[in-house]
């Protein structure tokens, strides 16, 4: 029995951690779907214009990286299932093997019982005994043995029980990874028809050049104008700090109860601040990278890119004051709130709704980002994080 109890306990230790591994595999998969119908949905709007544009190009390069994760997945998912039709193979077979065991002790168990343990000889086999202390024992052994035999029967039940839903669910498990497979499989093929669409984009894209280095400029320019804002208000808040020092006579200005709880809070939901849009994905990164269609060419993000759907309003990520609202190169809004020592910026918005010095609360709503009739009706969100004068990259910041 000490066996089978060793036995039972690895197989549910086993099946609880590979359990938790395929939940969190699908769960994973059902977030990439997600994102996969959203990018698809933004693809299909921007169909709607006939144009090739380095929009449509950067989402179509999202779906790509998103399907070629979803496969990625899959893929360990199948490794998962795997491991656990080899494991459950082994068990039907290892059990198989004991109950054939189990079977045969207990014919032969009771073959024997039948041919020397009559009623008869269960009570002379008492009687014959020298003393009332062995008579005792033996009375006590013959029921030990009718309880052992009876556990045996059990204990064959308790395998042919459970050989059979070991069975049902090896076939379940080949079944799901057949399925797998067959997505795999579709997903495979969609991917390379979207790698296809990629290097035709590409082609087209490669000759606007002199267009994309003039939109570089004119973003590099904008990019310049949100920093030296946001220069200004740190010195701003610097100035402010070293006349309050002078007045309570300090040396330096420390940070008000307010502003230390509403920076540490901020701090302390590092990489679970909401999406500062309640639908959108990332299509261009925090940092300097390669431009994606000019050669040799980097181009340097504050922030993020966040492409969403037209009409789509920016939301505050966290609660603050909002330092500033101004108007950037090109004609749209930004908005900087100020959480402590931190600042979110959200900009290339119309409509804003609100103004210098409102208190927002988490999720409230800003202003609606603006949607770009000329290119293909692209709406993007640029959303940066900087603490003080240090930029900061918000895909570390808000929830995956």
């Amino acid at each position: 029995m000490k066996v089978f109890f060793l036995l039972s306990v690895f197989m549910l230790l086993t099946a609880f951690a590979q359990g938790q591994s395929l939940e969190e595999l699908r769960r994973k998969k059902e977030k990439t779907n997600e994102q996969i119908k959203y990018t698809t949905k933004l693809l299909e709007e921007a169909k709607k214009s006939e144009k090739q544009t380095l929009n449509k190009y950067k989402i179509l390069n999202k779906q790509i990286e998103l399907r070629t994760n979803l496969i990625t997945g899959i893929n360990s998912e199948v490794v998962v299932l795997a491991d656990f039709i080899d494991q459950n193979a082994w068990l039907v077979s290892s059990l198989n093997s004991d109950l054939e065991g189990l079977k045969k002790e207990y014919a032969n168990m009771i073959v024997f019982a039948q041919r020397n343990q009559t009623n008869y000889s269960k009570l002379l086999f008492v009687l014959s005994s020298n003393s009332f202390n062995q008579a005792y024992k033996r009375l006590m052994y013959l029921r030990q043995y009718t309880e052992y035999r009876k556990r045996q029967a059990e204990l064959i039940q308790w395998i042919r029980d459970l050989i059979q839903v070991k069975v049902g669910r090896l076939q379940q498990q080949r079944t799901e990874k057949e399925t797998l497979l067959q997505s795999k499989k579709r997903e495979a093929n969609q991917l390379n028809n979207e790698k296809k669409q990629q290097g035709q984009f590409l082609t087209t894209l490669q000759q606007k050049q002199k267009e994309f280095k003039k939109k570089l400029r004119e973003q590099q320019a904008i990019e310049a104008q949100l920093s030296n804002e946001i220069q200004k208000i740190i010195e701003e808040e610097v100035q402010k700090s070293k006349k309050k020092a002078r007045e309570t006579g300090k040396t330096s200005y420390e940070m008000t109860p307010e502003e230390k709880l509403a920076s540490g809070q901020f701090e302390q939901n590092k990489r679970r601040l909401p999406w500062p849009v309640e639908r959108g994905v990332i299509t261009d990164h925090f940092g300097v990278h390669e431009h994606p269609v000019l050669k040799n060419i980097q181009v340097k993000n504050n922030g993020v890119d966040i492409s969403t759907a037209q009409g789509t309003l920016a939301r505050s990520v966290f609660a603050g004051e909002v330092s500033k609202v101004f108007m950037v190169s090109g004609g749209n809004y930004a908005v900087i709130i100020r959480h402590g020592k931190y600042l979110t910026v959200y900009s290339n918005l119309v409509k804003v709704q609100v103004k210098s010095g409102d208190k927002v609360s988490f999720k409230q709503s800003l202003g609606t980002i603006n949607t770009d009739s000329e290119d293909d009706n692209k709406t993007v969100l640029k959303f940066q994080i900087w603490k003080e004068n240090v930029k900061q990259n918000p895909e570390d910041w808000i929830t995956r």
